[in-house]
């Protein structure tokens, strides 16, 4: 299989690839532009006015997006693993782990009830 070239077209354009990483990473455009210190308007431009990546940014963004820098910019397909994981709740969690124990217990034992009522029904 012939290797790619940088200057060749992919079926899918930068931003259309952005906005979908985007997406299945768990990310609305202000959370990423948050993440990234940019604004919103900024990952909007990325996503569809743009056929160029922000070089300076790609790095972080890939780092944020949980794949590779090849995979951003279409050079490399990107796994799917089947069933999606949820992005958003699992930075929630992280974030919860970093709470003092007293803290993390009152929360903890909501999710506790929660997930005992779901289990009840």
């Amino acid at each position: 299989m012939p290797k790619r070239k940088m200057g060749q077209r992919h079926e899918e354009s930068f931003g259309v690839r952005l906005a979908r990483l985007r997406q299945a990473a768990g990310y609305s455009q202000r959370e990423l532009a948050r993440e990234l210190s940019i604004s919103q308007r900024m990952v909007a431009y990325y996503e569809g006015e743009t056929e160029y990546p922000p070089a300076h940014l790609l790095p972080v963004l890939a780092k944020a997006l949980g794949v590779s820098a090849d995979q951003l910019l279409g050079l490399a397909t990107t796994k799917r693993n089947g069933r999606a994981r949820d992005t958003r709740l699992w930075r929630r969690f992280e974030k919860l782990e970093k709470l003092p124990p007293a803290e993390r217990k009152p929360i903890i034992q909501v999710l506790d009830a929660f997930l005992a009522k779901s289990r009840a029904e």
